[in-house]
């Protein structure tokens, strides 16, 4: 049986540059995840090849510092964007200021942990806030990896911007806890992937919103009344 639910519209809330900014975010970390993981735990290709010719090590390198550097590019473009972008890409979505924001938070709770979805739901055309709150932890951490990476880069590199973050390893007192933590900081970008994916998945189950496809084409299916809100 066919059930009628509130009317709907398609309503554009992301913008390219956001959603350029988001995919190119997403495979970098995934880049970095994976490089990363291999040289604080490096594997011992066997084979018959001479050494001089296996530079595998090297290439796992190379790919994480590339990476790297375009990491800090997309998030210096992110946070240019986040004083231009529209309503649903500025800066101020991502700070817990309003009572209304406080409010929506507790129903995201409500339906992510304690599955009460008919008696709570989210009206937010873009992020809801629990997603807001979660992305500025995820700028915190990208900023420490950011400067923890090339502050350990910096020895080894001639380009200034490493130089930039010759800061950080005094301050911790040694590269030896720079490393330590920088690849701990890792699994916290583990977790949240694993955690993203899978609650986008459910939000766009329960909302049926068109969470997923938002981020490739920027329209989602909105409900008339929250654009009067």
């Amino acid at each position: 049986m066919e059930q009628k639910g509130p009317s709907r519209v398609t309503f554009y809330v992301w913008q390219l540059p956001v959603r350029l900014f988001h995919w190119i975010n997403a495979l970098c970390i995934v880049l970095l995840i994976i490089t990363g993981y291999l040289i604080g735990n490096p594997v011992a290709l066997q084979n018959s090849q001479e050494a001089h010719m296996g530079h595998w090590f090297g290439t796992v390198r190379l790919i994480h510092f590339a990476a790297a550097y375009v990491f800090l590019f997309a998030w210096i473009y992110r946070i240019i964007y986040a004083f231009m972008g529209n309503q649903y890409a500025r800066w101020t979505n991502y700070l817990p200021l309003s009572q209304k924001q406080w409010d929506e938070f507790k129903d995201v709770i409500a339906i992510d942990i304690f599955m009460m979805v008919e008696e709570r739901k989210i009206h937010s055309p873009g992020h809801n806030s629990v997603a807001c709150l979660s992305y500025l932890f995820l700028g915190l951490a990208s900023v420490f990896q950011i400067a923890s990476g090339f502050g350990l880069l910096a020895p080894m590199s001639e380009w200034w911007i490493a130089d930039l973050f010759t800061w950080i390893v005094p301050m911790m007192d040694g590269d030896t806890n720079v490393r330590f933590w920088h690849h701990l900081m890792m699994w916290f970008f583990v977790i949240f992937t694993m955690v993203h994916v899978y609650i986008v998945a459910f939000h766009d189950y329960v909302e049926a919103r068109g969470t997923t496809s938002s981020m490739i084409g920027g329209w989602k299916f909105v409900e008339e009344k929250d654009l009067q809100k």
